[in-house]
């Protein structure tokens, strides 16, 4: 068995790195936003804040939202944090690869490839990501960016 070599990580060079996420009062400003969102086009959601490890920061069910969307909402998140891609590109991303990458990673727990989850990107960093389910996958979308905007921020292109 190798021993470690004691002369790694005493150089000049760092083996860490600091990683910025979202805070406790910026995942619930987007949250509270959403739900207004969602209010004003008459449907009832769960929405879901994620770190960008893909934590869960903040959620609310609305009174009256899918049962089966709150774990949707919290995965769309994580899917769009994981990637740093809005869940709605999948489909179109999914068509440049492989048959294998197309069947397989739509099978992989807790991956979502439609519409409602987005990330979080301050000064070009990713630091989280909002995710909505319960509408459908235009109004998810359009309550996610309300969170974004709630937040000064605005949808990334990827």
């Amino acid at each position: 068995m190798a021993m470690p070599d004691p002369s790694v990580g005493s150089g000049a060079a760092s083996l860490s790195r600091e990683q910025r996420v979202i805070d406790a009062t910026a995942a619930l400003c987007a949250v509270a936003a959403a739900v207004q969102a969602a209010t004003a086009l008459g449907v009832q959601v769960n929405v879901a804040v994620v770190d960008t490890a893909g934590v869960l920061a903040a959620f609310v069910r609305m009174p009256g939202a899918p049962l089966h969307s709150v774990d949707i909402a919290i995965d769309k998140a994580y899917t769009a944090t994981s990637f740093g891609l809005p869940t709605s590109q999948w489909h179109a991303v999914l068509q440049q690869h492989s048959p294998a990458v197309r069947e397989g990673l739509v099978l992989r727990p807790r991956f979502v490839a439609f519409g409602g989850g987005l990330p979080i990107v301050e000064g070009g960093m990713r630091i989280g990501a909002i995710g909505v389910s319960g509408g459908s996958e235009a109004q998810d979308e359009a309550i996610a960016v309300a969170g974004l905007q709630a937040l000064g921020l605005a949808p990334s292109e990827a």
